[in-house]
C-alpha cells in the first residue's frame, strides 16, 4: 500500500502512454511496411531478389519486431502499476496475456532469420524460403491472439477506474475482438481478405494519447487505492 500511495500516478501515465506510442513507429516498420515493399505474394523469385537487394532493411524488421516485444514488457508494467489498484486479479490477467505473446512473436522472427540463411545461399531453395514466409505469418497471427486478449482486461480495468474515461475502456475491450476474429478467421478461412484489427484499434490510440496529454484523476486513483480491490468482473 505504501509503494502505491508513494507513486506518481501522473508520472506513469505519461510514461506508460509514451512507450505505448512508441509501439506504433516500431511495429508499422517491422510487421506491415518492410513485408509490403519486399515480399511479392504468388512470385517467390522476385522476393528473394528483394531480400537480397534489401537484406539491410529486411534485417532492420526484424530488429525492429524484437524492440516492440522488449518495449511492451515496460508498457504492461507501467500499466499494471496504474490500473492494478482497480482490481489487481484482472491486472495479473492483463499482464499474462501479453507476455504470453511476447516469446511467441520473438521466436517468430527465428523463420525470417531462415529466410535470410536460405536466400544467402549458392542456390536459394524457393519453396523452403516460401515456406518459411508462410510459417512468418502464421506466427504473427498466433502472436496476435494474445495482443488482442491483452486488451479486454486492460478495458474492463480502465472502464471501472474512475479516473480515465470509460469510452476508452470499452473501445479496448471491443478492440479486444478484432484481433481474435483477425487470427481464426485467417487460420480458418485463409482467403476470406477481410480484416477488422485495422477498424477497431481505436482504443490503442486513445489509451496512450489521453495519458501523455491528459494523464489520469489523481484524486480518484488515490481513493482507488485506499480501497479494497474489488472482487473480479463485479
Amino acid at each position: 500500500m505504501m509503494n502505491q500511495e508513494k507513486l506518481n500516478p501522473n508520472k506513469t501515465a505519461r510514461l506508460a502512454g509514451f512507450m505505448y506510442l512508441l509501439l506504433v513507429p516500431l511495429g508499422i516498420f517491422g510487421i506491415l511496411y518492410v513485408p509490403s515493399q519486399i515480399i511479392v505474394p504468388e512470385n517467390i523469385g522476385e522476393t528473394v531478389n528483394n531480400i537480397l537487394a534489401n537484406e539491410s532493411l529486411f534485417r532492420l524488421s526484424i530488429a525492429s519486431a524484437l524492440v516492440v516485444q522488449l518495449v511492451n514488457i515496460i508498457v504492461v508494467l507501467l500499466l499494471y502499476k496504474l490500473l492494478n489498484p482497480v482490481n489487481k486479479n484482472i491486472a495479473r490477467l492483463m499482464v499474462l496475456f501479453i507476455l504470453l505473446g511476447m516469446p511467441i512473436a520473438m521466436l517468430n522472427e527465428i523463420t525470417n532469420g531462415a529466410v535470410l540463411i536460405l536466400v544467402n545461399s549458392a542456390e536459394p531453395p524457393h519453396n523452403l524460403i516460401s515456406l518459411f514466409l508462410e510459417l512468418h505469418v502464421y506466427g504473427i497471427q498466433i502472436a496476435s491472439i494474445f495482443w488482442g486478449l491483452w486488451l479486454f482486461p486492460m478495458g474492463y480495468l480502465v472502464f471501472k477506474s474512475n479516473y480515465i474515461p470509460k469510452l476508452i475502456g470499452i473501445a479496448l475491450m471491443i478492440g479486444c475482438f478484432g484481433y481474435l476474429a483477425d487470427a481464426f478467421i485467417f487460420l480458418l478461412f485463409p482467403d476470406f481478405g477481410v480484416t477488422f484489427a485495422e477498424f477497431l484499434f481505436i482504443g490503442e490510440v486513445l489509451l496512450p494519447l489521453w495519458l501523455v496529454i491528459r494523464g489520469v484523476n489523481v484524486e480518484q486513483w488515490q481513493k482507488q487505492v485506499l480501497v479494497p480491490t474489488a472482487p473480479a468482473f463485479q
